[in-house]
C-alpha cells in the first residue's frame, strides 16, 4: 500500500492519494462474501452454500465491490492519517479511481485539517472591571417571592374580578363562528396577568362579576403553532363562576420560622445576602472570563474550516433536541411550531458556531504556547472527583484512556483561561 499527502488548492485541506494491493481488496471482496452468504439464492446449492466463486460468476464480482471497500477502507484511511500527523475535521470525501477484481484499489480522500492560529497578545490584556451589587431592593424581593409561595387563596363575592385574581370560568372558542379542536374548557383557573392566554383575553375578563357571561373577541398570533388558527379573529363565550385572590403572610420574625431555619427576619435577610454575594461574585468571575476571552480570540486570527463549523452546528443541534426532550418535545415539531426550518436554524446560530470553534482553537494554541500542562496531581484530584459523583473505582476511570484524554483536555483548558485572566489588567 502506498499514500501521497499533497495540499489542495484551498486552505486547512489536503488530498490523499491511496493504492491498496489487488491481493488487499480481494481479500475484502473474500471477508464480505462471508457476511452475507446466507442471502445468496443460487439454483443447485443450499441458501448460503453456493461456493465464493459460483456466486461471483452468477452476479459478477462488481457484487462486492462496494461493501469490499468499506470493509478495506476504513482501517487504512485511519492509519494514514495518524501516520502522517493529520489533524483531520471533518469527513473525507472519496473519489474512487480504480476498483476492478485483479487490479489494485485507487481512490483518493479530500479532508479538510486543523487550522493554525495566529496568536496575537494575550497576557496583559485589558478588560473592564465587572461587579454587581446586592441591594436591598433584591433582598425584599426575594422575600416578596417567598411569601408568594406561602399565600392561602381565599374566595371574594363582593367585587369584580381584578388584576392578578385567580377567575375560575367557562370558555369555548369560535373562529368563523365554529367552535376550534382544544378552544373548550370548564372550571378553568386563570390567572389575571400571567399572559398564559392570548393577547387581549385576560384584559377582558376584568371587571367580570360571579355568574356573568361574555363574549371575548381576541385575535390568534400571526405565527402560532396551529397554521388553522394563525391570524385568525377568534370569539370566546366565557362564564366566570368564581373569583380567588391570594392573601400574603406578613413579613416578620414568625414568617422566617416557619419557611427558613432562622429565628428571625434579620437572620434570614443576612442569608438571602450572603447567597446573592456569592451567586453575584460567581456571575462576575465568568463574566471576565468571557470578556478576556473574547479579548484573546479578538486579537488572533485563524481560518475556520467549513467542515468545524458544521460539526459544531451538529452539536448544538443535538443539545437543543435533548433540551426540547425534557419538556416532552423535539427540535423538529419545535422548529415547526415557530415556523422554521433546519436551514434557517442552522443559519441562525452560524455565527455562534464559529465563534465557539475560534474560542477552542485559540485556547488551544495559547495553551500550547504558554506551556500550561494537567500535572498528574490535577488528573488525580478530578479522577477522584469523578469517582464519587458517578459511583465507579478511581482504578477503572484511570483504565478508560479517552475519558482520561477529555478529563487531561478540560484541565488544560480551565488552567489556560485562569491563566488569562490572572495575568488580565481589570480596568
Amino acid at each position: 500500500m502506498s499514500v501521497k499527502v499533497e495540499n489542495t488548492e484551498n486552505k486547512n485541506e489536503v488530498k490523499l492519494e491511496f493504492t491498496i494491493e489487488a491481493e488487499k481488496f480481494e481479500q475484502g471482496m473474500k471477508k464480505v462474501y462471508v457476511k452475507n452468504a446466507r442471502y445468496f439464492n443460487i439454483p443447485g446449492f443450499r441458501k448460503g452454500k453456493a461456493p465464493y466463486n459460483i456466486v461471483e460468476k452468477q452476479y459478477g464480482p462488481e457484487i462486492f465491490y462496494e461493501d469490499a471497500f468499506n470493509e478495506v477502507v476504513p482501517e487504512i484511511y485511519e492509519e494514514a492519517i495518524k501516520g502522517n500527523n493529520i489533524e483531520a475535521v471533518s469527513a473525507p470525501k472519496i473519489d474512487v479511481i480504480q476498483m476492478e477484481k485483479g487490479k489494485e484499489l485507487k481512490f483518493t480522500a479530500i479532508v479538510q485539517i486543523k487550522p493554525e492560529v495566529k496568536l496575537g497578545k494575550y497576557k496583559g490584556i485589558e478588560i473592564p472591571k465587572v461587579e454587581y451589587n446586592v441591594t436591598d431592593e433584591d433582598v425584599q424581593k426575594e422575600l416578596d417571592t417567598m411569601a408568594d409561595k406561602n399565600s392561602r387563596l381565599v374566595t371574594v363575592d363582593d367585587r369584580a374580578v381584578e388584576d392578578k385574581d385567580i377567575a375560575i370560568i367557562d370558555f369555548e372558542g369560535f373562529v368563523d363562528g365554529k367552535a376550534f379542536d382544544g378552544g373548550k374548557a370548564e372550571n378553568h383557573e386563570l390567572t389575571i396577568g400571567s399572559h398564559t392566554f392570548i393577547d387581549g383575553f385576560e384584559d377582558q375578563v376584568i371587571g367580570m362579576k360571579i355568574d356573568e357571561e361574555k363574549e371575548i373577541k381576541v385575535k390568534f398570533p400571526e405565527k402560532y403553532f396551529s397554521e388553522e388558527l394563525a391570524g385568525k379573529d377568534a370569539t370566546f363565550k366565557v362564564k366566570l363562576h368564581e373569583i380567588k385572590k391570594k392573601e400574603l403572610p406578613k413579613i416578620d420574625d414568625e414568617f422566617a420560622k416557619d419557611v427558613s431555619e432562622y429565628d428571625s427576619l434579620e437572620e434570614l435577610k443576612a442569608s438571602i445576602r450572603k447567597r446573592h454575594e456569592e451567586e453575584n461574585e460567581h456571575r462576575a468571575k465568568h463574566e471576565n472570563e468571557d470578556n478576556a476571552i473574547k479579548a484573546v480570540c479578538d486579537n488572533s486570527e485563524v481560518d475556520i474550516p467549513s467542515g468545524m463549523v458544521e460539526t459544531e452546528l451538529n452539536r448544538i443541534m443535538q443539545d437543543m433536541d435533548m433540551q426540547l426532550s425534557y419538556q416532552g418535545m423535539n427540535l423538529s415539531r419545535y422548529l415547526q411550531m415557530i415556523g422554521k426550518s433546519e436551514e434557517d436554524f442552522r443559519k441562525d446560530y452560524e455565527e455562534q458556531a464559529k465563534e465557539s470553534v475560534k474560542t477552542r482553537l485559540v485556547l488551544e494554541a495559547v495553551s500550547k504556547d504558554a506551556k500550561i500542562e494537567a500535572s498528574d496531581e490535577d488528573m488525580k484530584a478530578k479522577l477522584e472527583e469523578m469517582s464519587k459523583a458517578y459511583g465507579k473505582p478511581v482504578e477503572e476511570l484511570e483504565k478508560n484512556e479517552e475519558l482520561k484524554k477529555y478529563v487531561e483536555e478540560n484541565l488544560k483548558t480551565e488552567k489556560t483561561i485562569e491563566y488569562i485572566l490572572t495575568n488580565a489588567k481589570i480596568k
